[in-house]
């Protein structure tokens, strides 16, 4: 029983995930005053942040999340983010303009073993994997819809769209 994971540190993350395959850089934020990590998987970086702290012991903690956020330029349907929250188990994807964040939390509370804390982070991984097939291909569809109801639009109006109007329509959403 030994084996039995039932508190995280952020050291023990580290071996974790490096264990895993991943490089792990420590980084602290300065506005809330915690370290936390961060990594990167398929080219997509993102932080596993410490959840709920053991009282007494200051590096000790129940629970992380995993937290990638997405710059979004242009409107995004929140459609497309429901659409993926209604499809897919285990994480969630939110819209906090201009920010698309990408969850998944992990806890080891009352104990887990080891394998399963791999398989959340395998888990993670193909998640990530499968969000960025989803996104190119559902922003691809949003530039082939906005590009064909353009014409039809500059058809049925008199050609005299003010500019805002038609940079909107011509505008696909794009994510970094």
């Amino acid at each position: 029983m030994s084996d039995i994971i039932t508190k995280l540190t952020l050291d023990s993350l580290r071996e974790i995930f490096q264990s895993a395959g991943y490089r792990v850089e420590t980084l602290s934020d300065p506005v809330a005053n915690v370290q936390y990590l961060r990594s990167a998987t398929s080219g997509l970086a993102f932080d596993i942040r410490p959840g709920n702290r053991f009282a007494g012991e200051e590096q000790s903690f129940a629970d992380v999340t995993l937290v990638a956020p997405l710059q979004v330029q242009g409107d995004l349907p929140l459609d497309l983010v429901n659409r993926w929250n209604a499809t897919r188990r285990f994480s969630r994807l939110q819209l906090s303009h201009p920010f698309l964040v990408f969850c998944l939390d992990i806890c080891v509370a009352g104990g887990v073993a080891p394998n399963n804390l791999r398989a959340q982070i395998e888990i993670w991984d193909r998640l990530v994997q499968e969000l960025i097939g989803y996104l190119r291909e559902e922003l691809s569809k949003l530039g082939a819809a906005k590009a064909a109801t353009a014409p039809a639009a500059q058809a049925s109006g008199s050609g005299e769209e003010p500019a805002h109007q038609r940079a909107k329509l011509e505008a696909s959403p794009t994510i970094q």
